[in-house]
C-alpha cells in the first residue's frame, strides 16, 4: 500500500510536491471551526490538478434533481454544501512573473498540518537563474475562539538578490461547485468594497438567499517592522483586490499577515452582515496573527485535553487516530442546533454536506464522551425540529408517521437514488436509537418526556403503516427495502431493519410506562397531542411479537435477508486484488448478484443491540460475514473491529483498526481525494473505546472489559460519564483508572465492581 504521509504523532506531512496526489493532499490538509472550512488548498496560483474548497457550515443550494427515469416521489432537488468564496487567495509575482508551483521550479518543499496546534504550514524554496533562491513560508488557521475569523502569515525571504515582489490578496467569489448537475454557478454579487489594504465581497446563493460576507485586512512587514509598497486596486465583478510591489531585500524577510472575517445571514439580519464582516476583520486585524494563534492554540490544548487518545509504541496507529479526532473537532461543534455533521464535513462536496443517518449511528457516541451533554443533545434536537417534515416525507409516499430523510439540510428528503431514498428505511431506526442511546448515557430520562417520546411515536407509526402482514405465516414482513449493505437493492426481509423496527416498537412502549409512572401529567398531554389509543398500542405489540427474522437454521446465523444464501458464496480472500474495490471494477449487476457486503448489516445490529445476543451469537455471525465483508463503506470496518474486540479475535480487531484509523491517510478506498471521511472518524474513536477499551453501559452503569492489542505498549482515553471525567490507561499488566471530575462513580471492570474516589489500579491475569 501506498504511503502518503510519514508517520508522526502530532503532524500530518506531505515531503515534496506531488502533484499526481495533491487532490489526497487537499483533502488530508483541510481545517475548520464548525462555522466554516476549507481544503488544504495553495494560497498562490496553481494550474495544476486541484479542487478548490471553502464551505460556510449551514449554507447549500438546492441543485434541480437530474435523473434519467423520474419516479414519482422524487425529491425535487438535491442538496449541495456550496464551495463559497475563496478568501485565501494570495497571488505572488517575482520581478512581475506569477509564481506557479504548478511551473515554477522549486527545490524543497513541505506542507504540514499540526494537529495539536490547529494550523497548517508550507515550507518551499523557489530556484530562478535571475533571483536565485526564495524561501518562503505560509502558515494559516480557522479561529477556533472567533470563529468568523481566519487569519495566514505569508513570507518571502529572497537568498541571493534583492528581487521586487508583488503580493495580491484577494477574494474571489467567482467560484463554482465541481458537482453542480448543469455546469451551474451558484452565488451572485450583492456587493463589492475595496480600497487600500482591505476590501469586502458580498455573495448571495441564487435559491434560498443565503447571504455571504467576506471581508479582508493585511498589512505587510519586513523582519516584523511595517513597510509600504506600491498598490494598485483590483475592482472586478465577483472579486476584489490589491496588487502591492515593493522590493524584497536579500535575506530579509517580508510577511504578509491577512485577516479574514466571514458572516451569513443565518446569524445576522442580511442588512447587517458586510457591517458585522467589516466589524469582525477589524477586530483580528488590530489583535494581530500571533495574538489571535495564541488563543487558537489555548483552545485546542482545552479540546485535546478532552477528546486525546493515547498509544504508546505504535506511531501509526497515533496519528491515526489524532487525525481522525482533529477533524471531528473541526467539524461540529454542537453550538448551533441548527446545524449536524455532513459525510465529508468541510473537507469536500462529495454526499453534498448533508446529513445522513452516519450521526446518529456513528457520531453521537463520541460527543456524548467528549464534551457536555448539551452537544450531544443539540443533535437530537436537530432532528426533533424536523419531526414535521419527516411526517410530510411518509406521507408523500403513503404512509403514516414520519420518515426521516437519508440525506437532508432542512428535514426534507433531498436524495434522488430510489434504492437508498426509498427503501433505505433503517435510518428511522438509528434516529430512535440515539434517543436510547442518549438518555442511557447522560441519565437525562426528562428527555423523552420533553423531546424524545413525540418522535419515537412518529416513527413506531411509520413502521405500523410499513409493514406487511403474511397472513399464511402470521408473520409481519418489511419488502422492498434495503439494509445497511448497500450492494443489495429491493430486498425482502432485511435482518437489521426487521429487527431494529421491532425494538424500535418495543421501546417506544417501554417509554410509555416510563412516563405513566414518571410524568403523568405530560405523558396525558402527549397521549392527546397525539392522539394515541390502545388499539395502536396493541397493534404495536402485536408486530413486536409477530415479526419476521431471516435466519439461517444449518449454521445457526441470521440471514442478511431472504434470500441471500441464494447467492454463489465466495469469500473476499478469493478475490482477484484486481477486482477490489469492487465499485471501481464491477458493474453495479454484478454487484447486486455476488454475496459480498459493503458494510456491517448483521454486525450493525449486534452492535447496536449489544446486550440481546451472547458471545457466540455474535461469534457465529462474526465468522460467516467478515469474510465476505468488502469494507466499502468507510463505517464498516469499525463496527466489525468492536464486534471482533468483544469476541476475542485481538489480531483481527487491530487489522479493522487500522484500516479505519488510516482509511483517509492511506487511502484504503481509492478515494479520498473527494473528501475526507467524517463521520466513520467517529467510528475509529468507538473502535478504540468501544473495542479495545469494551466500554458499555449497562443497567445505568459504566462497564469496562479493556485489552491492549500486542503493537502497543499502552493506551489511554477519557471518558466523560453523567458528569464524571474518567482517564483510563492500559498496558499489558494493568489498567489505571484516575477520577479527573466527581466525588466518586461506581462502575464495572472485567464484570466486578468497583467504586472509584480517587484511583483504581487493577493487575491484569
Amino acid at each position: 500500500m501506498k504511503k502518503y504521509f510519514h508517520a508522526d504523532e502530532w503532524s500530518i506531512i506531505e515531503e515534496g510536491l506531488h502533484p499526481e496526489d495533491n487532490r489526497i493532499y487537499e483533502s488530508a490538509m483541510s481545517l475548520g471551526n464548525g462555522h466554516m472550512g476549507m481544503r488544504g488548498n495553495f494560497e498562490e496560483s496553481y494550474s495544476g490538478d486541484s479542487h478548490q474548497g471553502t464551505y460556510i457550515a449551514g449554507v447549500y443550494y438546492p441543485d434541480k434533481t437530474r435523473v434519467g427515469w423520474w419516479k414519482n416521489g422524487y425529491p425535487e432537488y438535491f442538496a449541495k454544501v456550496l464551495n463559497a468564496t475563496n478568501f485565501i487567495g494570495i497571488d505572488i509575482m517575482i520581478d512581475d512573473e506569477k509564481i506557479d508551483l504548478a511551473k515554477t521550479k522549486i527545490k524543497y518543499f513541505k506542507r504540514v498540518v499540526n494537529m495539536k496546534k490547529g494550523y497548517l504550514e508550507r515550507i518551499f524554496t523557489i530556484i530562478d537563474d535571475k533571483y536565485g533562491e526564495l524561501i518562503v513560508n505560509a502558515k494559516r488557521f480557522l479561529s477556533i475562539v472567533d470563529t468568523e475569523v481566519a487569519a495566514i502569515s505569508y513570507s518571502i525571504t529572497p537568498v541571493n538578490h534583492d528581487v521586487k515582489i508583488s503580493f495580491i490578496p484577494y477574494l474571489d467569489g467567482n467560484i463554482s461547485n465541481e458537482d453542480s448537475n448543469y455546469s451551474e454557478k451558484f452565488w451572485t454579487e450583492v456587493d463589492r468594497a475595496i480600497n487600500e489594504y482591505k476590501g469586502n465581497l458580498t455573495m448571495k446563493t441564487k435559491k434560498l438567499d443565503f447571504h455571504v460576507s467576506t471581508s479582508m485586512k493585511y498589512s505587510v512587514l519586513e523582519d516584523n517592522n511595517s513597510i509600504n509598497g506600491t498598490i494598485d486596486i483590483i475592482d472586478q465583478e465577483k472579486f476584489v483586490g490589491n496588487k502591492i510591489t515593493l522590493t524584497g531585500k536579500k535575506g530579509r524577510t517580508v510577511t504578509l499577515n491577512k485577516y479574514i472575517a466571514v458572516t451569513t445571514n443565518r446569524d445576522y439580519d442580511k442588512s447587517e452582515i458586510i457591517k458585522i464582516s467589516n466589524e469582525r476583520v477589524t477586530y483580528a486585524y488590530n489583535k494581530g496573527f500571533e495574538e489571535l494563534f495564541i488563543e487558537h492554540v489555548d483552545a485546542w490544548d482545552k479540546r485535546w485535553e478532552a477528546s486525546d487518545i493515547v498509544i504508546e509504541g505504535d506511531t501509526e496507529a497515533q496519528q491515526g487516530i489524532r487525525f481522525n479526532i482533529f477533524h471531528l473537532n473541526q467539524t461540529y461543534t454542537g453550538d448551533d442546533p441548527r446545524l449536524n455533521i455532513g459525510p465529508k464535513g468541510f473537507t469536500g462536496e462529495k454526499y453534498g454536506g448533508s446529513t445522513y443517518w452516519d450521526t446518529e449511528a456513528y457520531c453521537l457516541p463520541f460527543y456524548l464522551s467528549t464534551a457536555n451533554e448539551d452537544i450531544s443533545k443539540n443533535l437530537l434536537i436537530y432532528r426533533y425540529n424536523h419531526l414535521e417534515k419527516a411526517k410530510e416525507n411518509a406521507k408523500k409516499l403513503g404512509l403514516n408517521g414520519a420518515l426521516y430523510p437519508m440525506v437532508t439540510m432542512n428535514g426534507e428528503e433531498c436524495h434522488n437514488e430510489w434504492e437508498i431514498t426509498f427503501e433505505e428505511i433503517h435510518r428511522n431506526a438509528a434516529i430512535s436509537y440515539a434517543i436510547y442511546n442518549f438518555v442511557r448515557y447522560t441519565g437525562d430520562s426528562n428527555y423523552l418526556a420533553e423531546y424524545g417520546f413525540e418522535v419515537l411515536v412518529e416513527i413506531s407509526r411509520f413502521w405500523t403503516s410499513r409493514v406487511n402482514y403474511n397472513s399464511y405465516k402470521d408473520k409481519y414482513m418489511i419488502l422492498g427495502v434495503t439494509g445497511p449493505n448497500e450492494y443489495d437493492n429491493n430486498v425482502n426481509n432485511n435482518w437489521y431493519t426487521n429487527t431494529m423496527a421491532s425494538w424500535n416498537l418495543e421501546y417506544t412502549l417501554e417509554v410509555i410506562a416510563y412516563l405513566k409512572k414518571e410524568h403523568m401529567l405530560r405523558y396525558t398531554e402527549l397521549e392527546n397531542k397525539l392522539n394515541l389509543t390502545e388499539d395502536e398500542l396493541s397493534k404495536w405489540q402485536d408486530i413486536i411479537n409477530k415479526m419476521y427474522y431471516p435466519y439461517i437454521e444449518s449454521i445457526n446465523v441470521f440471514e442478511q435477508q431472504d434470500g441471500y444464501m441464494d447467492k454463489e458464496q465466495i469469500l473476499v480472500k478469493d478475490l482477484p486484488k484486481a477486482d477490489l474495490p469492487l465499485n471501481q471494477n464491477w458493474s453495479w449487476d454484478r454487484i447486486l448478484r455476488s454475496c459480498f457486503i459493503k458494510q456491517a448489516d448483521v454486525l450493525q445490529g449486534l452492535y447496536f443491540l449489544n446486550d440481546m445476543y451472547d458471545l457466540e451469537t455474535k461469534k457465529r455471525n462474526f465468522d460467516f460475514y467478515e469474510p465476505r465483508t468488502v469494507h466499502e463503506s468507510s463505517l464498516s470496518p469499525c463496527v466489525y473491529s468492536i464486534i471482533a474486540s468483544e469476541i476475542g479475535y485481538e489480531d483481527k480487531a487491530y487489522e479493522l483498526y487500522l484500516r479505519t484509523a488510516r482509511l483517509d491517510l492511506d487511502n484504503y478506498n481509492n478515494d479520498t481525494e473527494d473528501g475526507l471521511h467524517i463521520t466513520s472518524m467517529a467510528g475509529t474513536w468507538m473502535s478504540i473505546v468501544h473495542g479495545f477499551g469494551g466500554m458499555r453501559i449497562k443497567d445505568n452503569t459504566l462497564c469496562l472489559n479493556p485489552f491492549i492489542p500486542k503493537a502497543w505498549d499502552e493506551f489511554s482515553f477519557k471518558i466523560l460519564f453523567r458528569g464524571n471525567l474518567l482517564k483510563v490507561k492500559v498496558s499489558s499488566e494493568k489498567v489505571f483508572i484516575k477520577l479527573e471530575k466527581g466525588d466518586y462513580l461506581s462502575i464495572l471492570l472485567y464484570d466486578k465492581k468497583y467504586t472509584i474516589c480517587d484511583e483504581l489500579i487493577i493487575d491484569i491475569n
